[in-house]
């Protein structure tokens, strides 16, 4: 359902549903905003509709005695809570009419959520650039850096969309693990060599994904997540943790499943240097910005369903703890 308002501050308006028929002590829509945010000043909410700033699916400003049950949607603009900035920027790599495509840094957000909404990729770009109506085609995990796209213009979002449904784009990703304890005397050696000396494999498996839990599951059925995974070299980190022996790969998903990827390295028994969710799930806390996730979206190719040109967008970005010490 769009909006009838339009962007602000990069943020679109929130839609809430309203109950079909009067509740005790909330006869009017805005009794009934006042009772749900009570952490809201009153008289902060009331001057919305003063202002006209809660409107009707119409676009119509409901005043302070419009009638509970009237409608059954009300928009409104959310209020703006303090944000302790991200303190890495997202890089432009191409902008042309229809397509956006940005570096994401670790730490940063796609899209409001969790506590973050104007230090968002979205919302930044959205202010920066003056692209009210930029939206992704696909996301990243906050803790991802790489390589994502945005539609410029609502016209041809549905296009670039279909890329994704019809998996004609191909995505690789880079990744850091740790070498296991009975590899790491030696990274450049034989034990290292010897244990990949099957590379690269091809990982498949079931992935559950329950609403609500943070962390999606394995479990015993037919495969429903594919990942191909190469191996790229191996060493030790020049970086924060560095003299430790790691492993450097190369990762190319078949499918595009929740935590893929991490959970597909986890079951190698190489779950990536500094995750938190794989394969154990810490407490929370912090982000340490010394300690990026190591998983970045490398690259991204896709026959433009527009022109029919074969694209190819890469990351300028390094991780961190890869062999060498090359850095973001």
């Amino acid at each position: 359902m769009k909006s009838p308002l339009p962007v602000r501050n990069g943020v679109g308006a929130t839609r809430l549903r309203l109950p079909e028929t009067p509740r005790s002590g909330q006869a009017t829509v805005l009794e009934h905003l006042v009772a749900r945010f009570g952490h809201i000043d009153p008289a902060e909410i009331a001057q919305r509709f003063d202002d006209g700033e809660v409107v009707a699916r119409d676009g119509a400003p409901l005043s302070r005695a419009t009638p509970l049950g009237a409608h059954e949607f009300v928009w409104y603009y959310r209020t703006l809570p303090p944000e302790t900035p991200i303190p890495f920027e997202e890089r432009v790599l191409a902008q042309e009419r229809d397509l956006l495509v940005v570096d994401k840094p670790h730490f940063l957000p796609t899209t409001p959520g969790g506590g973050f909404l104007q230090e968002s990729a979205l919302v930044r770009l959205r202010n920066r650039l003056g692209l009210p109506e930029l939206t992704p085609i696909h996301r990243l995990d906050r803790a991802t850096a790489g390589v994502i796209l945005f539609s410029v213009r609502a016209e041809t979002r549905g296009a670039y969309q279909t890329m994704f449904e019809r998996r004609t784009v191909r995505k690789e990703y880079e990744c850091v693990s740790a070498l296991p304890a009975r590899a790491d005397a030696r990274a450049d050696g034989a034990a290292a060599g010897s244990r990949f000396r099957d590379f690269p494999v091809l990982v498949r498996s079931r992935i559950r994904k329950t609403k609500g839990e943070l962390r999606v599951h394995l479990e015993d059925g037919p495969a429903n997540a594919e990942s191909a995974v190469g191996l790229l070299g191996t060493g030790v980190s020049g970086g924060h943790r560095a003299g430790l022996p790691v492993a450097h790969f190369r990762l190319v998903p078949h499918t595009g499943k929740t935590h893929q990827l991490r959970v597909h390295m986890a079951s190698l028994g190489l779950g990536i240097l500094n995750d938190v969710f794989y394969p154990e799930l810490l407490d929370k806390a912090p982000d340490d910005y010394r300690r990026p996730l190591q998983l970045l979206a490398r690259s991204i190719e896709f026959p433009d369903p527009l022109t029919g040109d074969r694209r190819r967008f890469e990351s300028g970005l390094r991780l961190s703890e890869a062999p060498g010490g090359s850095t973001t």
